[in-house]
């Protein structure tokens, strides 16, 4: 009874679970262990990247050990040449794939980490984590048929004259993605930017995607529009060098009125006008050149963005009308043929 117990135990199909199960069971001991311990460590350093590559190395780990586990299983099981050489293969897939993964979870949490202080990376992440997911994956790819010995100097050519049918077939979008890594680059645009474009399509922007960018207007209504058509064309970005802009109003009175009480009623219209920017302040210029038939100014004032431009030109105009009319100032009026006239 004892000799068979012995040699069922030294059996290799009892062995090799056995050490399967030890194996995995010893290293994810120590796995957990040593990733708590960098967990900890990471924890009580300012330095962010620690945290990066601990939370990146976790499930990579595992697989690795889960494979290698396989590994000895095969080695130590009575099995076929073209079986070792799949266990091997199959290590060398779990390697490569806990490459990609470690890389790619890095890639990310490093863009992420670069993103929180650009909102047109914000806007742009999706672009950039697809092509930096597709590089990592087609890297991967080749260093395990590689590693396995199949040639990929076949593969590459192929992919040579494949990129170039695609990069043919493809050519519109191919170019609205490099215009969304050139608007990335250059930041000419940037998510909440008010832009116009010579086309005339306007709106804030709402994101920057791979192939387009999407503008919300005026009546809420979302513009998609080709990167390309962003980068090749003439577009006015209101929020640059700064969100704040100026807005120009026209005042007119009639030609008797007192210049000074017309400047002191727009200025002080102005400055109490709720939306009015107190800085830069307000300004009143009186045009150049006399006309004999009324007086005109021209008001400058400055609001915190573009949208609220409008509004505030409207506003300020019918607070300064109605001041002048309360005050008995002198407006001009048009007669039935348009010509102004003035009014005592």
């Amino acid at each position: 009874m004892t000799e068979t117990v012995r040699t069922w135990a030294s059996s290799p199909w009892v062995l090799a679970p056995a050490a399967l199960v030890l194996w995995v069971g010893v290293f994810l001991i120590v796995k957990t262990i040593v990733i708590g311990a960098m967990r900890r460590v990471a924890a009580r350093t300012r330095w962010t990247w620690d945290d990066v590559f601990v939370r990146a190395l976790s499930t990579p780990l595992l697989i690795t050990i889960l494979a290698s586990g396989l590994l000895v299983f095969g080695r130590i099981l009575p099995l076929e040449p073209e079986w070792d050489r799949a266990f091997d293969v199959l290590l060398t897939f779990s390697i490569a794939l806990a490459l990609v993964l470690f890389v790619d979870r890095a890639a990310r949490a490093t863009l992420e980490r670069v993103s929180e202080g650009s909102p047109v990376l914000q806007g742009a992440r999706g672009l950039i984590q697809a092509g930096i997911r597709g590089l990592i994956v087609g890297i991967g790819l080749l260093i395990f048929l590689d590693s396995i010995g199949i040639s990929i100097t076949p593969i590459l050519a192929s992919l040579g004259v494949g990129s170039l049918a695609v990069a043919l077939a493809l050519q519109d979008t191919l170019a609205n993605f490099f215009a969304g890594i050139h608007i990335l680059i250059e930041e000419p645009i940037a998510l909440g930017s008010f832009i116009r474009l010579s086309t005339g399509e306007e709106g804030v922007v709402t994101d920057i995607g791979w192939r387009t960018t999407r503008l919300r207007n005026g009546a809420n209504n979302v513009v998609v529009i080709p990167n390309t058509k962003i980068t090749s064309g003439i577009l006015i970005n209101y929020n640059l060098p700064h969100p704040p802009l100026a807005a120009e109003l026209a005042v007119i009175a009639g030609f008797d009125a007192d210049v000074d009480q017309v400047r002191r009623i727009a200025l002080d219209e102005a400055r109490n006008c709720e939306g009015v920017l107190p800085l830069p302040e307000p300004a009143i210029f009186f045009n150049p050149g006399v006309m004999l038939t009324h007086l005109q100014f021209t008001l400058v004032f400055h609001v915190s963005e573009f949208n609220k431009r409008a509004p505030m030109q409207s506003e300020v105009r019918l607070r300064i009308y109605r001041r002048l009319r309360a005050e008995g100032v002198p407006l001009p009026v048009v007669s039935a043929d348009m010509r102004i006239l003035t009014t005592d």
